[in-house]
């Protein structure tokens, strides 16, 4: 049998980022899978850089591995009562990639906090930031970790057995969403350009 290809976001750069943690439990909670977190270390947004230069290469392997991914697992910090500035780059420069790479894609999306709200609101607005793209968001249970820094053990795996259920209960619904997505017929002849707006590729984002 063929591995469930999964790849992981995390909206922190920080390598020792709860939300980093958060993302290894979901994945371990997942059990095997072809994994892989991709960075978001990207440049930030600029519509002249797009017209000048089109998309950075790391935005297109971002989104040619979106496109690929059977499922995806986003994890991500609360900033300001916001969600990252990470990860609205990572959002807005995929949208400019042709071909619809969130299109049907089943996610979830998970968070942790140092505080006590577990990230409740810049999840919500996560997922209103989700909304144009047309992917299959995980609806619930809702996972949100307050106080991330008493709550995982130095293996990077929660502490908490309620934590754990959580967790484990967000993965069992996108992975249902996942072998839902397999047994629907798709367009074989479908084909995905991943090059951005710019010099002869199309018209540029101009706000």
């Amino acid at each position: 049998m063929t591995s469930t290809n999964i790849i992981g976001l995390c909206g922190s750069l920080h390598k020792g980022s709860s939300n980093r943690k958060l993302l290894n439990e979901a994945v371990q909670s997942y059990g095997p899978c072809k994994f892989e977190e991709i960075l978001l270390d990207l440049p930030l947004y600029n519509g002249d850089t797009e017209t000048d230069k089109g998309c950075p290469a790391s935005v297109e392997t971002l989104a040619a591995a979106i496109q690929n991914a059977e499922g995806v697992i986003v994890t991500s910090p609360e900033y300001n009562k916001g969600i990252s500035g990470v990860l609205k780059n990572a959002l807005h420069w995929i949208s400019r990639v042709p071909g619809s790479v969130w299109k049907d894609k089943p996610v979830v999306i998970m968070s942790a906090a140092a505080g006590r709200s577990g990230w409740e609101t810049a999840q919500y607005m996560m997922r209103h930031c989700f909304a144009p793209f047309g992917a299959r968001l995980v609806a619930g249970p809702l996972v949100c970790i307050a106080s991330a820094n008493e709550q995982f053990d130095e293996t990077k795996r929660l502490l908490s057995d309620r934590h754990q259920n959580l967790v484990a209960k967000g993965i069992d619904n996108l992975r249902r969403k996942i072998e839902m997505q397999k047994n629907i017929p798709r367009n074989n002849n479908r084909r995905f350009t991943y090059l951005c707006r710019g010099p002869d590729r199309g018209q540029s984002h101009q706000v």
